[in-house]
């Protein structure tokens, strides 16, 4: 069951419409592993040392991302949670993250994995990219979701881009080919008109190395704030963040139903003092259904009960917020410890606060 949006203001996915413009965009294979993730960095095959299991427990391969993005450190934190509060060990691998991660569940080759609310869809119903066109992966299962993975639309300060209308000609970056960070910018320039334009395809650290050396004009990259390789890059050159708003935004949250209105905070990277308008997808745990239900209870009772244990995204991830935007069934293991909480799981995660505000921490107060 899709489950409706309350604080984030992320529509389920159920109701997307899709653009069939994004359907040919994609252009390598979900199981080659080579830059097929949502962006969150490369896959450089760099982990942890073997992960051990106390006894009775699992060893459970947990696919992130790449070691430059927000899903690595994330899953660092998964597995430090897991392993302190059950007897399972995480093994956790770098990829291309989403696009990858969720061919890996489909494939059952992982038994955890992040991956973007909009990209799970995707690969569940077998719709919109060519990996999964009319090829369900309909073992895949839902287990919560995280945190907003805000798009970042960068360009250096003295590129003369100040709007989204501004790319036409341009140089763009618009993530690892394959990716759901392309699939997220490619809607973006369609929406906004932009047909003439000179694609880029890269990790995050080396289109952040494009805008520091002037090889591109602009990049569009999708994670959790700060990003890593946009943080480092601020504090070495002088940046602009196109903002995403108006008659642009309206149009992309009209044509992407799992587009969110969001917002950089001023401050987040340095040299960008004022709040920077955009959108943002979502970021979820998934697995699959071969996974032991009472494994995947342990598991997400492990993080959800100590969620302040959480160093990465810990302004978002919360048992409140735990069951929004869900695109995809649930896990039996996630839906029987959920049901033992207050989590409304016909309706999204939870009360709305008192004062009608989104959020006293998320990203409609923009304190995120």
């Amino acid at each position: 069951m899709v489950r409706p949006v309350t604080r984030r203001r992320l529509i389920a996915a159920a109701g997307i419409a899709g653009t069939s413009a994004l359907a040919g965009c994609i252009g390598e294979d979900a199981e080659d592993g080579e830059g097929n993730g949502n962006g969150n960095g490369d896959g450089d095959g760099e982990d942890p040392e073997e992960a051990q299991a106390e006894e009775g427990g699992e060893v459970l391969s947990l696919h992130a991302g790449g070691t430059e993005g927000t899903y690595y450190p994330l899953a660092g934190d998964m597995k430090t949670i897991v392993e302190d509060h059950t007897s399972h060990g995480i093994q956790v691998q770098s990829t291309g993250a989403s696009v990858e991660n969720a061919a890996s569940l489909g494939r059952e080759d992982a038994e955890l994995a992040l991956v973007q609310n909009d990209i799970t869809y995707f690969a569940y119903n077998g719709v919109e990219l060519d990996q999964f066109e009319g090829e369900p992966l309909d073992n895949i299962r839902g287990i919560a979701s995280l945190y907003p993975e805000t798009i970042h639309l960068v360009t250096q300060a003295d590129s003369g881009i100040e709007s989204v209308e501004d790319l036409e000609g341009a140089t763009i970056n618009t993530g690892d080919l394959g990716s759901g960070t392309q699939v997220n910018a490619l809607q973006i320039l369609e929406s906004a008109g932009i047909e003439d334009f000179d694609e880029q395809n890269t990790d995050f650290g080396t289109a952040a190395d494009q805008i520091a050396d002037g090889d591109v004009d602009a990049a569009i990259t999708v994670g959790g704030y700060p990003l890593g390789a946009i943080e480092d890059l601020a504090t070495t050159q002088d940046i602009n963040f196109v903002q995403i708003d108006g008659d642009v935004r309206d149009q992309l949250l009209e044509d992407a139903e799992w587009l969110a209105e969001d917002t950089i905070p001023g401050g987040t990277y340095d040299g960008v003092e004022d709040d920077v308008e955009t959108i943002s997808v979502q970021a979820m745990l998934a697995t699959h259904d071969g996974v032991d239900e009472t494994v995947v209870e342990e598991v997400t009772a492990a993080m959800f009960d100590n969620v302040d244990q959480f160093t990465t995204q810990s302004e978002f991830i919360d048992l409140e917020t735990s069951q929004e935007a869900m695109p995809i069934e649930l896990h039996p293991g996630a839906q029987a410890y959920f049901e033992g909480t207050d989590v409304d799981l016909e309706g999204g995660g939870g009360d709305e606060p008192a004062d009608g505000n989104e959020s006293e921490d998320g990203n409609e107060s923009e304190d995120g």
